[in-house]
């Protein structure tokens, strides 16, 4: 199925989740595992009602769920969350039992096609829906990002096979805007609250999920999600492919007016936009270039290719 840019939310499988550190790790610990459906779960011999995306428990099977051992530091995790308002939660001091619930839960994807199913998922079932907005909350509070944050960060920004970004159509592509496929090390750093060598360093070590090429100058580079669930089997895009479509899109702009103010990075971004439509990369010649399944051959600098994160070299 398509993920494209105007869509609201895109997918993540339950058994890929982020494994590095950081509060949107426990947020998505706490989604997968509340209720899809509305319905009733027992709590310590008793029926309770659930509304979807919601969950019934103890503190014991909370920090079962968060994956730490302490009590007390799941309930700060918690305030966390709810200060940034990603849950609403409640602890009934009569029977201990707490029930937190989701509030960015997205219906589109739950209630009416699983019906007739239990009310939790079973581990590791099917995906996860997450709003493509999940994380701007963090931008405009100003947080600074942890790795997990970023990779979510990432991740919900995916497109695939989208118009307006030919890039998207040999591979699921990191884009934040209209005007935002290519990317720069200074935009990512100022978004995560991170210097450029982090956002570099972050790239290079996440090379088996967001691989990342870098453009000719200072246009920035491409991040391709290549673990984005597709109903395509292709192969990471080559280099010699990118190259072509590309060359064709600054063919076809060669004569547009942009301001002289813009930047180059801007510039090749509004060119994206406006001429992705333009292009079919399936006809275009594909070239002997091997793709990079390899994320260490992908990284490495070469200045006649354009493979590489979005620097040859930590800034």
């Amino acid at each position: 199925m398509k993920c494209l840019l105007k869509y609201q939310w895109v997918k993540l499988p339950r058994s890929n989740p982020p494994t590095n550190e950081g509060i949107m790790l426990y947020w998505i610990r706490l989604a997968t595992n509340a209720a899809f459906r509305s319905g009733q779960v027992n709590f310590c011999g008793h029926m309770n009602n659930i509304s979807i995306g919601s969950w019934v428990g103890g503190i014991e099977g909370l920090t079962s769920i968060l994956e730490i051992n302490s009590q007390k530091k799941a309930l700060s995790i918690m305030e966390t969350l709810v200060n940034l308002g990603y849950i609403e939660y409640d602890i009934d001091k009569s029977t201990q039992r707490l029930t937190y619930k989701i509030t960015d839960w997205v219906v589109e994807c739950s209630e009416a096609s699983c019906s007739e199913e239990a009310v939790y998922a079973k581990e590791g079932q099917g995906f996860l829906c997450l709003p493509r907005s999940i994380t701007q909350r963090l931008v405009e509070k100003k947080y600074t990002f942890e790795p997990a944050d970023a990779w979510l960060d990432l991740w919900c920004h995916s497109v695939w096979q989208d118009s307006s970004n030919a890039f998207s159509q040999l591979s699921p592509i990191v884009q934040f805007s209209v005007y935002k496929s290519a990317l720069t090390l200074k935009s990512i750093g100022e978004r995560w609250n991170w210097d450029k060598k982090e956002v570099w360093q972050f790239l290079k070590s996440n090379a088996d999920v967001f691989l990342s090429y870098k453009l000719p100058g200072s246009y920035g580079c491409l991040i391709f999600n290549i673990s984005y669930p597709t109903d395509s089997k292709k192969r990471p895009p080559t280099s010699n492919k990118i190259k072509r479509i590309l060359e064709e899109i600054r063919i076809k702009g060669q004569n547009t007016h942009v301001r002289k103010s813009d930047d180059d990075n801007l510039r090749i971004n509004k060119l994206i936009a406006w001429y992705s439509k333009f292009i079919v990369p399936q006809d275009l010649p594909d070239g002997s270039d091997k793709t990079c399944s390899d994320p260490n051959s992908c990284l490495e600098h070469d200045s006649s290719s354009i493979r590489g994160p979005c620097a040859s070299t930590p800034p």
